[in-house]
């Protein structure tokens, strides 16, 4: 066959923005090509073979698009990659090629190395990304800002305790996809049943095993695809973290909140005025493609008897879009964040918004003493519902440095500050 024109295909029209960052290439289909003969050269050592067909197995010797086209005829693209490969090496050495094996050996073990490659650049994202939390944590462990329960003003917290909050999370996804990467994974090879009944030995999967570096599984998982439901899961979830993470982003970065801002241009077509946060919102958008890829995963789980027949080749595209969205999820938020500007000024102003509103429980408690809990309650309702302020409204209740004490934000945050400093205690602790 015809060389390949290009080491991986040319950028598409919407890649700049939903499959950006280095994943994009590792799970381009020159990387699926790689990953597919790396398993065919580690297969010929395995089992003795010539050398030659070990060192046939380039892919710049092999042209993509044909077997893209060829793979309509077999039902997927190994079959005419074998044929290929055949092709390019000798007689007595084609006779090697692809020996006991069948074309979903070589697929799942090619998806297995294509994760594991995407995986560790997925984790090098998000690693970046809890490392700008961390920093944002530290930096704003006292600076107040206003807490937001269903999109409305609820009581004051620390920014250090938001960006604290968003640390923990992106670190237990990490930790989900590690443990996936080192211990979830695993070499394919059954032979056409799962019965390994083409070769002498099933001592076979260990050397493929050594060979790739990858875990032996007990037995062939052609039909058993928990190991593809795992990792859908932690890359959705992942999806999920960066999701949130992106959207508290966009809406501190309202105009009308401006409490974030991110340090890169991000400008509108038609308004000269406007600061988009583009890398927020394309993790998000990134990461909201995952649920859908998710649910395609593990609605494909149900494999008849030994081998599939449309469930398997259902998997190939979502497994690829799901390592694509979520690397560029990552790579996004983890830009978003290394160049986040906070307005501390801004929190400071918004928390004195409501006239004291937000301060409500804490004058309701200090009051309750002096004429009931039921009074003080209704009192600092109606004043509330009223509009007016809280200081204005409680004047010949407390005196105005009693007021000024219990209306001052910074003095109630609850234990924000110490929570903060457990969730960097435990992220400087991870491995």
């Amino acid at each position: 066959m015809r060389p390949s024109s290009s080491p991986s295909e040319p950028p598409g029209l919407f890649d700049g923005v939903l499959a950006a960052g280095p994943v994009r290439a590792a799970t381009s289909d020159t990387a699926w090509l790689r990953a597919m003969l790396d398993v065919e050269a580690a297969l010929a050592r395995a089992g003795g073979a010539p050398p030659e067909v070990a060192a046939a197995c380039r892919p710049e010797r092999f042209d993509i698009a044909a077997l893209g086209v060829a793979a309509a005829e077999s039902g997927n693209p190994v079959v005419p990659l074998v044929r290929a490969l055949r092709a390019a090496v000798s007689a007595d050495a084609a006779r090697h090629v692809h020996r006991g094996a069948t074309s979903q050996d070589i697929l799942d073990t090619a998806a297995m190395l294509v994760a594991r490659e995407a995986l560790g650049l997925i984790l090098a994202d998000l690693s970046a990304a809890s490392a700008a939390t961390a920093g944002l944590a530290e930096a704003h462990r006292d600076t107040p800002v206003a807490a937001r329960t269903l999109m409305q003003q609820a009581l004051p917290t620390t920014f250090g305790l938001v960006a604290a909050g968003w640390l923990t999370a992106l670190d237990g996804a990490g930790d989900r996809l590690a443990a996936v990467r080192d211990t979830g994974l695993a070499v394919q090879l059954g032979g056409a049943a799962g019965t390994l009944a083409a070769f002498d030995s099933p001592s076979i999967v260990d050397r493929l095993a050594v060979e790739l570096n990858l875990p032996v599984p007990a037995l062939p998982w052609h039909t058993d695809r928990t190991r593809i439901a795992d990792l859908a899961g932690v890359l959705g979830t992942a999806c999920g973290v960066v999701g949130k993470v992106a959207g508290d982003v966009v809406l501190y970065a309202q105009t009308e909140v401006g409490e974030l801002a991110e340090g890169e241009p991000g400008g509108s077509s038609s308004l000269p005025h406007k600061q988009n946060p583009v890398a927020a919102v394309s993790a998000r958008a990134c990461a909201a493609q995952a649920p859908g890829l998710v649910a395609t995963l593990l609605g494909s789980m149900g494999h008849e008897h030994q081998r599939a027949a449309g469930a398997w080749h259902a998997e190939w595209a979502p497994f690829t879009g799901l390592l694509r969205a979520t690397g560029s999820a990552a790579h996004w938020l983890a830009r978003c964040l290394a160049h986040l500007r906070v307005d501390a000024a801004r929190m400071r102003a918004n928390l004195d918004l409501t006239g004291g509103a937000l301060l409500a429980e804490r004058v309701s408690a200090a009051l309750a003493p002096r004429i009931g809990a039921g009074e003080a309650h209704d009192l600092v309702r109606d004043a509330v519902a009223a509009g007016r302020p809280l200081a204005e409204a409680l004047a010949g209740h407390l005196s105005a440095a009693e007021l000024a004490a219990l209306l001052d934000p910074a003095a109630y945050l609850g234990a924000a500050p110490a929570l903060t400093d457990r969730a960097l205690k435990r992220h400087g602790e991870r491995p």
